[in-house]
């Protein structure tokens, strides 16, 4: 073995034994710089994982608050609901409840150029290449945040209140999710689930999109089956709304994009930026004011190319999943096979 091995390496070139070399010393730096990042994620998650309780345990606990216990079972149906009508994974996932004492289970960062619409990206084993790096402190959010702004990006910090880990841990429902209306918890159950589903590395607008068009699929068939009309109406004029909204955001995009193709001067574009953005608050808010409704947290938080991107994720290809579904004459197995096969 011994005399194999050394016939190996004497036969490698002095040039492939550094790159070697080299790509071994790039690792372990990678890993050096890596290694807070991960660490405090793997503390986090471990924090959440330490934190659950099955979710009939918490039903059953005199101690719970009441409203608690009512959320939990709304919890207990839509799951059943999400496996026997929305065929979504049946595993451990929604099952269980952590209170995390905080409004947040992460805060995640996006960037990008103050130029470009193009997201930075961050890349990781499992998932691939998504446009945002999550932190389950908002301390490390903002000095990362701090960091980025130094070289010049775009930068928005935003509060996470619930996300997946794609099936490879039992995920619960968090606390950070119970101030939220009945839809809104039962349609981020869907979505969530919908991750499980299918989800492909390096496209965070095709994962968003394919999951935000489950949800909707799923909130118009809860609804239905509930017999929940008024509610089922207030949640088409929502969607609406938000819609609406999306091109105007979009109307936007354009003319950015535009922008920062053009050749005028670096001053001119500032400007000229600060022009598209300013008319896209008032239109949206115009928008919000005519029909009443919260303005979206994006709204009331300065806007740059950064904030946009989350925006643009759930959206981004929406419509083309919307008509896949219409295609698939709204059978589940048929659009998820056909979800798949755009995956591949």
């Amino acid at each position: 073995m011994r005399s194999t091995i050394s016939n190996k390496i004497s036969g490698t070139s002095c040039s492939q034994f550094r790159r070697v070399v080299y790509g071994l010393l790039l690792l372990l730096l990678i890993v050096q710089i890596e290694g807070c990042y991960y660490m405090q994620a793997a503390r986090g998650q471990i924090n959440i994982m330490h934190k659950r309780r099955p979710v009939d345990e918490v039903i059953q606990d005199a101690d719970s608050p009441d409203a608690l216990k009512e959320r939990l079972v709304l919890v207990k149906a839509a799951r059943r609901f999400s496996i026997d009508e929305l065929y979504l994974p049946d595993n451990d996932s929604y099952r269980s409840y952590a209170d995390l004492e905080r409004d947040f289970v992460v805060w995640n960062v996006f960037a990008a150029p103050e130029f470009s619409l193009h997201p930075k990206q961050w890349c990781y084993p499992v998932v691939g290449c998504v446009s945002y790096r999550g932190y389950f402190s908002q301390e490390a959010a903002e000095r990362q945040a701090g960091k980025l702004r130094a070289k010049h990006y775009d930068v928005v910090v935003g509060g996470v209140t619930a996300y997946s880990t794609l099936g490879r841990f039992a995920d619960p429902v968090l606390n950070t999710m119970m101030r939220w209306s009945e839809i809104d918890l039962v349609a981020v159950l869907f979505h969530e689930l919908a991750h499980q589903q299918l989800y492909i590395k390096d496209d965070s607008e095709f994962n968003e999109s394919f999951a935000t068009a489950v949800e909707e699929f799923g909130i118009e068939l809860w609804l239905t089956s509930r017999d929940e009309t008024d509610r089922l109406g207030e949640y088409r004029s929502s969607r609406e709304f938000r819609q609406r909204l999306m091109e105007h955001v979009q109307s936007a995009r354009v003319e950015l994009q535009k922008l920062y193709g053009s050749s005028v001067d670096e001053r001119e574009k500032q400007e000229q930026k600060q022009t598209i953005l300013t008319a896209l608050r008032e239109v949206a808010g115009q928008e919000v004011d005519r029909t009443g409704r919260r303005a979206p947290g994006w709204l009331r938080a300065p806007l740059n190319n950064a904030s946009l991107i989350p925006l643009t994720l759930y959206q981004g290809r929406l419509t083309e999943f919307r008509e896949l579904l219409k295609e698939c004459d709204e059978d589940l197995h048929c659009f998820y096979a056909r979800a798949e096969a755009l995956a591949k």
